[in-house]
């Protein structure tokens, strides 16, 4: 876990894996809302490579998804394939979190081997000293569509909360 006050080495290659993060998930090069306010989580490979990396930050409020009844699909693979190229909405009404994640990320070639999985519980043990967070506690930030799979997949339902990493109070 990287944190603002760590040295200013460290804080710069966590930068320059933000950059590289935000270009594999295809985002905008924006800005941390409040850099003082974010812990940033790397999972490091035996080999000593970044294979993943999460960046979360205090958040007030997140906002449930709407989940959509799924169509009768028969196969496990259209049912991916129809979830990712999907709309989705959220409620209008806030709700009290705690923890935003702004990004979440796996290198392509390590992916479905529960690195995220574990990165989320390393971040509910350690994001406020002498807490665990509940999964309800947590919004995830404007996922993708991989991302949408992963948060209901961990959150064992489709109606997580997210929020926007931007202003970190509304996905709206």
């Amino acid at each position: 876990m990287v944190l603002p006050d760590d040295p200013k080495y460290a804080l710069k290659k966590v930068e320059e894996i933000r950059e590289m993060v935000d270009n594999d998930l295809g985002f905008q090069q924006a800005p941390l809302m409040c850099y003082s306010r974010t812990k940033t989580l790397l999972f490091i490979s035996n080999d000593k490579k970044v294979i993943g990396c999460l960046i979360a930050e205090h958040i007030q409020w997140g906002y449930r998804v709407i989940e959509e009844k799924v169509p009768e699909i028969s196969s496990e693979n259209e049912k991916v394939i129809f979830e990712r190229q999907k709309a989705w909405c959220c409620s209008t009404s806030p709700e009290p979190a705690i923890c935003g994640i702004s990004r979440i990320w796996v290198f392509s070639m390590m992916r479905r081997k529960k690195i995220a999985s574990r990165m989320i519980e390393c971040l509910r043990s350690n994001f406020i000293y002498g807490s665990y967070l509940s999964k309800e506690e947590i919004a995830f930030s404007d996922p993708t569509p991989d991302g949408k799979l992963f948060a209901t997949q961990y959150c064992g339902t489709g109606q997580f909360l997210v929020y926007n990493f931007l202003n970190g109070q509304s996905r709206l």
